[in-house]
């Protein structure tokens, strides 16, 4: 009904435009800002929890490759150099890669990896394009850890990576698998606050 407001979360374009049609409003709440930073908190703590799970090393003195510098790439590099890691950004833009040396981190041009990808014990994936093919791989070290957090069709070309025998991991959803109660509270905080703008 016109006078009623629609909430859903990850609604394709073609049904929010038919929602849109039968209601007053319609608010999409995985498209909120907040909340996607939010959840960056729980992706960057699954991310650590399947480097410990899958490799026998400390992550302390492992060197690790984050490809992209967006929300998600920002904390993950955060989280993993607290616990000692040897934390490398590859980005495309020349402000991202400002950026990246300005927090701290080892800088590289996203464009040029290749040979440099046989320095990374884990390789985490942050950018939804395939980046990580066949030459790219070749390159990487037998027992690297490649964990790819973009959502499709991903960033690794993962039918190559089983191929060449790459640890590879597309750890999709996070948030609610490693952190299923601080998830549902913050889709609870930001559907409260979409009502209350609503209705005032």
């Amino acid at each position: 009904k016109k006078e009623k407001i629609f909430i859903a979360g990850s609604l394709k374009e073609n049904i929010f435009d038919k929602l849109n049609s039968k209601f007053g409003k319609v608010i999409d709440v995985m498209k909120s800002e907040e909340l996607t930073i939010l959840n960056t908190i729980a992706t960057a703590e699954g991310t650590i929890d399947i480097a410990i799970k899958e490799r026998e090393k400390n992550l302390q003195g492992s060197t690790v490759l984050v490809l992209g510098f967006g929300r998600v790439a920002k904390v993950v590099a955060q989280k993993f150099k607290a616990l000692g890691a040897e934390v490398t950004c590859a980005a495309r833009k020349e402000k991202d890669l400002a950026w990246i040396k300005a927090y701290g981190y080892n800088c590289m041009n996203i464009n040029f990896l290749n040979e440099k990808l046989s320095d990374f014990d884990i390789i985490i994936n942050t950018v939804p394009e395939t980046i990580v093919r066949k030459r790219q791989l070749k390159f990487t070290k037998s027992d690297v850890l490649i964990i790819d957090l973009a959502s499709a069709p991903g960033g690794i070309d993962f039918e190559e990576a089983k191929k060449q025998k790459r640890k590879c991991i597309w750890a999709l959803a996070i948030p609610g698998k490693i952190a299923p109660v601080s998830s549902a509270e913050f889709i609870k905080d930001e559907i409260y606050k979409n009502l209350e703008n609503y209705n005032s």
